[in-house]
């Protein structure tokens, strides 16, 4: 059995089904939790073929005593648990006068409640011990929402400012128990042939789209490096910049753009079923469908797994940037 225990919700596909790959081939045992059965038996069988042991747990995060329940056996099979990530999520492509009360309330129980849910099972072992990390998967969009996905993006920046009150705690306390968001661009995960929908066309990740795995590979360097937070992915910080610098300019710019850059060319299929309340069978794996346009590589991650390089590179960009501007007074 290895020597370090990671948790991951919501890791039957998409980014936890990837960062129970990475966790795994990172040497951790794993404790795992999602609805479906079958992408948690496969993510099972992923994580063995890597040297590695997963517990499952099936159920939802929107259940404390699920959550409760992972964090036990975990514990009682595996051991301590050294890293706990937040990853379980659903959401709603529509407009927020169109959805209902119940939509709301469950993206805001699963998303939101189900973070808390962790982190504070999470807390309630790691304190005693002193140590250990808790990793929040974010979004770019906890600080700059997008039309459309209002109850997600609200869940999101809950999960911001629930984070930012409990590290300042844990601060007061002394306490060397690490506290971490990573911040994401769009993903290339099965969400979008699986999530609820009211728009006319099929749904998209707004471009750029990165790759799971490259996004679990942050999520590994989070939990094993952590720092108050991690953007992760050019666009990523553009959006988190542009609500900074101009909110009104970007507010204008995404009710021109944000409809169409969310729905794929193709109608969407009437009565399509989806995960937001009930889980739906099959494995989905990690990947979605744009394959095609997913990049691998984050220059964002890059810079923080290679610090040295990332300061040469700054001081080379400044001096090149002065020269520049040294050469064009001397020729003005």
């Amino acid at each position: 059995m290895t020597s370090k225990v990671a948790v991951i919700t919501g890791a039957s596909s998409g980014i936890g089904r990837a960062s129970a790959r990475a966790f795994a081939a990172a040497g951790y045992s794993l404790g795992l939790v999602a609805r479906s059965s079958a992408g948690l038996e496969a993510a099972r069988r992923e994580a063995e073929e890597l040297g590695s042991v997963a517990l499952l747990v099936q159920g939802d995060v929107a259940d404390p005593g699920v959550v409760e329940q992972l964090a036990a056996d975990t514990e009682a099979r595996l051991g301590p648990i050294d890293v706990w990530v937040n990853n379980a999520m659903v959401t709603v492509l529509s407009p927020a006068a169109e959805m209902t009360a119940e939509e709301f309330r469950r993206v805001t129980e699963v998303n939101y409640l189900g973070t808390v849910y962790g982190t504070l099972a999470a807390l309630r072992r790691m304190r005693q011990r002193d140590r250990g990390t808790i990793v929040q998967v974010g979004s770019a969009l906890a600080y700059r929402s997008i039309p459309l996905q209002s109850a997600y993006c609200a869940s999101k920046a809950a999960i911001r400012g629930f984070t930012d009150s409990l590290r300042s705690e844990l601060i007061h306390d002394g306490s060397s128990v690490r506290l971490t968001m990573v911040q994401l661009p769009a993903v290339n995960t099965p969400q979008f042939e699986v999530m609820r929908n009211r728009m006319p066309g099929r749904p998209q990740p707004v471009p750029p789209i990165f790759a799971p795995a490259t996004i679990a590979e942050a999520i590994l360097y989070a939990a094993e490096h952590p720092a108050r937070e991690m953007v992760v992915g050019g666009s990523a910080l553009k959006a988190i910049l542009g609500q900074k610098v101009a909110p009104g300019l970007v507010d204008r710019y995404l009710a021109r753009t944000g409809y169409d850059a969310q729905q794929r060319p193709e109608a969407e299929v009437a009565g399509r079923p989806d995960n937001l309340f009930e889980w739906l069978p099959g494995d989905r794996g990690s990947e979605g469908p744009f394959q095609a346009q997913s990049r691998h590589q984050s220059l964002q991650l890059w810079l923080r797994e290679h610090p040295a390089l990332g300061v040469v590179s700054s001081v080379a960009l400044a001096a090149a940037g002065a020269a520049i501007a040294a050469r064009r007074r001397a020729l003005g």
